[in-house]
């Protein structure tokens, strides 16, 4: 077709210029021109043309190159490349009722021509509100952390490569109606929301300190305890009730204290 496109627009000027009393039988072969022109195509990489002739889907060309095709065919481009979508922070309640911000980041590209063309009315504004709805419902069924629900198997805090899975099964089970593949999906933002993120850090932290606390009190309570054997065993000194209850109170005293214990010189006896 390239071939007779060169040829006609060689030979009409020709018959215009020699034969101007024969122009009348350039007419036909303008009309061919006109009819060849918009058959040609070019496809260019990790793009696609799909094919509709008068309302029918006739096929998609994914090959790169240059092609002609039949002129009646209404071609629609679509782009194969993989896409990127950055969710917005949606403000949502986790699976106890809390309110959190979350968002993710999406890659996707298009898989199936004809359903992103045909079976949803923009396919590029489906991921986008699809991808919004899973996100929702993957915060609403579990708890931010362990801290709301100390029997909860699966946070989205600490279970983040199990939730980024089932966010990628949620979102492929969604968009397979669209014909939109997913490379890649992941959390990309989780925080409480504002409202009660001061009041959660502090209870993080109150939680933080308890927890610390209670490991320093089962080490002071065994340095007590190896600190007494040891003295009886050396027989250094020998303690009564009274002494051994004074000293374990100064021992637990300095080694609980969240400050560096003062020094303080009896110069009297053991009791004054």
């Amino acid at each position: 077709m390239l071939i007779l496109l060169i040829a006609l627009l060689a030979v009409i000027p020709y018959i215009f210029i020699n034969e101007p009393i024969s122009i009348f039988f350039n007419i036909p072969l303008i009309l061919i021109v006109v009819l060849i022109l918009p058959g040609f195509k070019i496809v260019y990489p990790n793009e696609a043309i799909a094919l509709i002739f008068f309302g029918k889907y006739v096929g998609t060309i994914k090959e790169n190159g240059f092609f002609w095709t039949n002129p009646f065919y209404m071609a629609k481009k679509l782009t194969l490349r993989a896409r990127n979508l950055n969710g917005d922070k949606l403000k949502v309640n986790d699976g106890v009722g809390n309110p959190i911000e979350i968002a993710t980041v999406l890659v996707w590209q298009v898989d199936n021509t004809f359903k992103a063309l045909f079976e949803v009315d923009n396919y590029v504004n489906y991921v986008r509100i699809q991808s919004e709805a899973a996100v929702r419902v993957l915060a609403n069924k579990y708890p931010y952390d362990q801290f709301e629900d100390v029997h909860a198997e699966l946070t989205l805090l600490s279970g983040a490569e199990k939730v980024n899975e089932e966010l990628e099964k949620a979102l492929h089970d969604r968009l397979e109606l669209a014909g939109i593949r997913i490379i890649e999906a992941r959390i990309s933002h989780l925080a409480y929301a504002q409202e009660i993120a001061g009041a959660m850090l502090q209870r993080q932290q109150a939680i933080a300190i308890v927890a610390a606390r209670q490991k320093i009190v089962e080490g002071a309570v065994g340095m007590v305890d190896l600190a007494l054997t040891k003295l009886q065993e050396g027989k250094i000194v020998d303690f009564d009730e009274h002494s051994k209850a004074a000293m374990v109170s100064n021992l637990m005293v300095v080694l609980c204290s969240d400050r560096s214990a003062h020094p303080v010189i009896n110069a009297g006896t053991l009791n004054h």
